[in-house]
């Protein structure tokens, strides 16, 4: 007699991919409830706080007119990729945090605070990260040398999201990937462009 599938109509019943899934959030809200308490000291808000708003595309923009002053062809060229990259992203964050809807930390629980306002309602992804993500893997690819200003620039825009209470690790993740595959499909289109 063939075994019959589980009764999920149970009431007890979890599947186990619900439970792993229900453990990375309680995770995930931990590790950004203990990154938002540093948050608590001055130093590392201001400094946070500085990145955070260089990354809403301050930082970007002076880049870009840098490598047009500096490398005037050259720099155009690289500028002209990452606006048209930019612009991509832009529109694929915003589409994907429409369309997801996950709440920001510090509106899904009391005890994180927002210690910056933040630029719109939801968490997922983070567009500061996925813009510092892929503006870097683009111009790294024209200017390898500026790895020693990219990195740690963007790991701060990183990181400061989740201090600052504005989005989870997830969020922050899953920009990271998306800004990785936006910067190299963008690479591979223009290796097959120009």
């Amino acid at each position: 007699m063939p075994l019959s599938p589980p009764d999920r109509s149970h009431s007890g019943f979890v599947p186990a991919r619900r439970r792993r899934t229900a453990r990375l959030r309680v995770h995930d809200r931990g590790w950004c409830v203990r990154a938002n308490r540093w948050g608590a000291r001055n130093a590392v808000r201001r400094y946070f706080a500085t990145v955070s708003r260089l990354g809403d595309g301050v930082f970007w923009y002076a880049l870009m007119g840098a490598l047009i002053i500096f490398d005037g062809l050259a720099g155009l060229a690289a500028s002209l990729h990452l606006a048209i990259t930019g612009v991509v992203a832009l529109t694929l964050y915003k589409r994907l945090k429409h369309w997801t809807r996950r709440p920001r930390p510090f509106a899904a629980d009391g005890r994180i605070r927002a210690w910056i306002a933040p630029l719109d309602e939801f968490s997922f992804p983070s567009g500061h990260t996925l813009h510092a993500v892929a503006f870097t893997v683009v111009a790294l690819a024209y200017y390898p040398w500026l790895a020693a200003l990219l990195i740690p620039f963007t790991a701060s825009v990183a990181v400061s999201r989740v201090v600052l209470g504005l989005h989870y690790p997830s969020d922050v993740l899953a920009a990271t990937g998306i800004g990785s595959l936006l910067a190299g499909a963008s690479l591979g289109a223009a290796a097959v462009l120009l």
